[in-house]
């Protein structure tokens, strides 16, 4: 899967640092590379970061690598996106989003 450099990949010893105490909204995707759903809203997800960069962060945690970050926020679904204030879940999503519906959760979050 490739991502942009507007995407920023953390695990468990990453996640308060990147997402907790960002000063801005953080988006974070919560995905598996072997999870088909997840692949199809990676590009929504890509296009995004780029029309907000500066605004708002985005993440991706790969669930299977950071196990205890999804447990921790009772991730139990994927993809799950949420977006993160002042380093809350402010908004979550489960499932397959569209671009307009993301786009929203943004909008509120910024």
């Amino acid at each position: 899967m490739s991502t942009n450099d507007n995407i920023v990949h953390v695990n468990g010893e990453t996640f308060e640092e990147v997402v907790v105490k960002s000063e801005i909204p953080v988006l974070v995707d919560f995905w598996a590379p072997w999870c088909a759903p997840c692949l199809a809203v990676a590009p929504i997800i890509e296009d995004l970061s780029r029309d907000y960069s500066g605004r708002v962060k985005f993440v991706k945690v790969n669930v299977d690598e950071a196990q205890n970050v999804a447990l921790s926020l009772g991730i139990m679904s994927i993809p799950t996106i949420a977006i993160f204030k002042q380093g809350k879940t402010a908004n979550q999503l489960i499932g397959v989003q569209g671009k307009a519906v993301l786009e929203k959760m943004i909008q509120d979050s910024i």
